[in-house]
């Protein structure tokens, strides 16, 4: 390999579900499924979610639905964030691209639909970022924000 997240009271309460409503993953929201990492993963992934930057690429934090601090996403189309992803299969090929981006190594892989998605290499938990085809222009910039935050929150190491 080359390296490379029932008690209604009167009218005010009423207004403010319509308004949660219209906020709801409906209005185009970013989704992201929930990682199901071991207990020490998962510590690790809650550190990250504090450390992570307000701002990704120039776009401001917006965490996907469902909440959790095993995810988060910025902008929208949202740079997704998974923390305690499983090891993708592709890291097993030899001939699998990668990139080191600010001293953390990313196995890369474009997507059928021109998005892009890196899983860190050679830290305790994988770490998933996805940039939407129409994100990537801007090349590998969300890899040099999140950088420092994963290097200070996930150990090197092999994952689990």
């Amino acid at each position: 390999m080359k390296f490379l997240r029932r008690r209604l009271i009167g009218l005010p309460v009423l207004a403010l579900l319509i308004t949660a409503a219209g906020c709801s993953s409906a209005d185009g929201g970013a989704r992201a499924a929930v990682p199901s990492p071991g207990t020490k993963v998962t510590a690790l992934c809650q550190k990250l979610d504090k450390a992570l930057p307000a701002k990704v690429d120039g776009q401001d934090r917006r965490d996907p639905t469902p909440a959790s601090t095993l995810t988060a996403g910025w902008g929208n189309a949202a740079i997704i964030l998974r923390c305690g992803v499983a090891r993708p299969a592709k890291m097993s090929d030899p001939e699998a691209d990668g990139v080191e981006v600010n001293g953390v190594g990313w196995l890369l892989e474009k997507q059928n639909d021109g998005s892009f998605r890196f899983t860190t290499t050679l830290r305790k938990a994988y770490v998933e970022v996805r940039i939407p085809a129409g994100r990537s222009g801007d090349g590998m910039a969300p890899l040099v924000d999140l950088a420092p935050a994963i290097k200070k929150s996930v150990p090197t190491g092999i994952a689990d």
